[in-house]
Parts: C-alpha cells; structure tokens; sequence
C-alpha cells in the first residue's frame, strides 16, 4: 500500500463534508485534482470508500472505518512537526474553539496577546448555540470551547476567566416605569432560541418570581435581540458584555431591577481524557497566567 498524507487528507476533508464540491472549496484546490488524488487512494482498496446515490455522494461503512484511521494518522503526523518545531524552541500547532454566540464579544481580547506571542500557532474559531458548543465537546470536533454554562454532558476540565453579568435591557425611548417584578408583565418579552444559556438564565429568573409571560418573540442571536430593543419591539436580559456600545450610543439603557444582575462566569473548557498538543498546553498556561490582566484590562467596564 502506497497512500499519501496529501490524499488521506483529501479523503478525510470529502468525508467530513460529504461532497467533493465542497472540499475542494475549503482545501483551495480544483474539483478534478481532488477527484485524481481521491481515486489513487480508492485504488489501493478492494472496497469502495465512496458511493454514488443520485446526485449525492456517501461514505461507505468501510469508508467511515478508513476516515477514522486517517484522522488518527494526521493527528499524529501533525504531532510530529509540532516536536520537531518545539526542539527547535518554537510553538507550533492548530486549535480550534468553539464558543456560544455571546461569547465571541470575549474570546478575541483572550486571544489577541497569544497569537501575537506564538505567530506559528493556527487558531480556528466556531461561533454557535450551547447545544452544538457541547456537541462538539462531546464529539472532540472542537479543542476548547468557550461556556457560561458549564455542561454536565461529558467530563471537563474549567479554566474560569470571568464574570458574564445580565441585566434587563430595553430602548431609550421606552419612557414608561420598570420598578418591580410585576411591570414585567406588561411588557413584550425577547427571548433567545432553546438551548441558549442566555435564554436558560432568563427564563429561571422569571419562573423563581412566577412572572406570566404575555406576548415574547423568540430570536436566535444575541445581535437580532439587539435590533429588536433597538426598534422598540420589547425586553430582555442579556449579558452586558454585548452591550457596550448601544449602551455608549444611548440606543439602549439597562432598567435596574431586584434579582439583577445575574451572574454567572465566562469559562474556557476541555475533555478531561484530551490528549493535549505543545500548542493546546501552551495556550492552558498563557490563559492561567494572564485571565486576570486581560480582563480588567478590556472589561473593567463590565465586571466592576
């Protein structure tokens, strides 16, 4: 047998995206020369790694059993350029994190000093809903992921960064009184979608004080929440950090109530039985050691 990491690599990519259309996309090549090297790495097996339905393309059984090995394989590959290029004192490696959709107000300023620090490290970041940031972690298609919420799905290591407070938003304009618990009722509440730890938090806030929910809409990001205060559309308590400049601009004000804010923390999180590269190592012990500074560095407004 006589395959090369060039075509597992291309394998592994047409598997992940089940169409050589879009794997040639994302690996910057030409349809034909994945096809080429995709059929000199069929052609060193008895069976099939691919099969043709129609108009759609799957992976075999034996297929899946191929991509598997071959990530095992790259990994280790990687593993061995990583060492070469830690003897020669330098870092070196990818990472991938993924983080729940307010979270990318945080991640950027966490990150900025390492990557100008290790400029040979390779960081990929994966913004979406709590339930796809754990089933990441749960698959291992993500390195680190960035949580409020810690999840109870699978074992993990926590490394805490800071304080994510919420607080009840609504337009400047709104000229009418928010004083207690029971003005809540009149209002039209704005909900993240299910899943959301923001969305968690909320409703846990108003189901402890027995709060009836009259007319909501539900939104799916922190951003179209953020259009729907602005229009007038109606309330929600949502993290301040995504907040600074609607509440700089006067767009926003926050309506101080008894019970906020919630706190919770912002935590960078791993699998327990990881295996860790130099580069994953490298960026546990910058985040340790620095946490502290970066945030009252870039968020003092916001947790003190």
């Amino acid at each position: 047998m006589n395959y090369t990491l060039h075509q597992l690599r291309i394998f592994l990519k047409v598997a992940d995206c089940q169409s050589i259309t879009k794997a040639s996309e994302e690996l910057f090549l030409t349809q034909p020369a994945v096809s080429i090297q995709l059929k000199k790495l069929q052609d060193q097996f008895e069976l099939p790694l691919t099969e043709v339905i129609g108009r759609q393309l799957y992976i075999t059984d034996f297929g899946k059993k191929i991509a598997e090995t071959s990530r095992r394989i790259l990994e280790e590959a990687d593993m061995i350029r990583y060492t070469i290029d830690q003897y020669k004192g330098l870092l070196s490696g990818k990472i991938k994190i993924s983080v729940v959709s307010t979270g990318k107000y945080v991640i950027p300023y966490f990150l900025k000093s390492f990557m100008d620090k290790f400029p040979g490290i390779e960081i990929s970041i994966d913004v979406s809903n709590k339930n796809k940031v754990v089933e990441g972690l749960i698959n291992n298609e993500s390195d680190f992921s960035l949580v409020s919420v810690i999840p109870r799905e699978v074992p993990i290591n926590v490394i805490e960064l800071m304080e994510n407070r919420l607080y009840l938003v609504g337009s400047s304009k709104y000229d009418q009184p928010v004083k207690s618990i029971k003005d809540l009722k009149k209002l039209t509440l704005l909900f993240r979608e299910e899943g959301s730890a923001t969305r968690m938090a909320m409703e846990r806030f108003l189901n402890q004080r027995k709060v009836p929910i009259g007319k909501s809409m539900e939104l799916v990001s922190n951003e179209a929440v953020k259009q729907a205060i602005n229009a007038g559309i109606g309330f929600s308590i949502v993290p301040l950090i995504g907040l600074r400049n609607e509440l700089a601009s006067g767009s926003m004000k926050i309506f101080p109530l008894k019970g906020l804010p919630i706190t919770t923390r912002w935590n960078l999180v791993y699998n327990k039985g990881k295996k860790l590269t130099p580069a994953q190592e490298g960026l546990i012990q910058y985040m340790e050691e620095n946490k502290l500074q970066i945030a009252k560095e870039h968020f003092s407004w916001a947790i003190e």
